[in-house]
């Protein structure tokens, strides 16, 4: 477990100045929260006649289909926790690069389009890096790829929005989904919040206490939960020592 807390840790580091500078702004959604049915979702994804058939959906996603719907965006990223390649601890040997060149102040043509050639190659190896995602569109849109930058922002707000329509955040039984542990520091960029600490309630949560900057008044909740049950699991199938 320890070696585990390290990795979150670490994710703070990294992640939660990330969200405040981003061109790449996820529209504002309040998706209706709906507990998933995960036994369900394994279902249908694993299926070959189900609409839900997790290769189908796949598919529709990388040809950037804009017809599929927050339904078929919860069981593509819920769903690929029970796929063979499943990994929350992938990390891309790109994601160095383009984070220093990211943070930078000013870019030029050429970096924007290195920013653009190292995050496509970062999300062909990790589809739902939200992190890239966001690089991706800061780049785009600077470039005047407009087009493109619009359909990245319409894949990066349904997913945010798969994760936010699991629950609220406030309490264990409403905890967020995440498949990855970056993705509990994206939210809260994405919200305009920064993670001061994080604390890990048994079985398998995280409580990430929110930074108060004293204007929101009692509106801002202390902090958010997330369940992040697959994520242990996957982590204890690689380290059963740490259970």
């Amino acid at each position: 477990m320890n070696c585990l807390k390290t990795l979150i840790l670490a994710a703070v580091a990294v992640l939660s100045v990330a969200g405040a500078s981003a061109a790449g702004k996820a529209v504002a959604v309040k998706p209706t929260a709906v507990r998933p049915d995960m036994d369900m979702i394994k279902s249908e994804v694993l299926n070959p006649t189900s609409r839900f058939y997790y290769p189908k959906l796949m598919a529709d996603y990388e040809k950037n289909d804009t017809l599929m719907t927050l339904e078929d965006y919860r069981y593509l990223y819920l769903g690929s926790v029970f796929q063979e390649d499943y990994n929350p601890y992938r990390r891309s040997p790109f994601d160095s690069e383009i984070e220093q060149l990211y943070y930078k102040k000013l870019h030029t043509r050429a970096e924007f389009d290195l920013i653009i050639e190292y995050a496509e190659q970062a999300l062909l190896d990790d589809p739902f890096d939200l992190q890239q995602i966001n690089f991706l569109i800061y780049a785009l849109q600077n470039r005047g790829k407009i087009n493109r930058a619009k359909i990245w922002q319409f894949r990066l707000n349904h997913l945010l929005e798969a994760i936010l329509s699991t629950g609220t955040g406030l309490d264990t039984d409403n905890a967020w989904i995440v498949i990855d542990p970056k993705h509990e520091y994206n939210i809260l960029n994405f919200k305009n919040n920064l993670a001061e600490d994080v604390t890990f309630t048994a079985p398998y949560y995280d409580y990430i206490k929110i930074r108060q900057d004293g204007e929101s008044g009692d509106k801002t909740p202390e902090g958010y939960y997330f369940n992040i049950r697959y994520i242990l699991e996957e982590y204890y199938r690689k380290h059963p020592e740490e259970r």
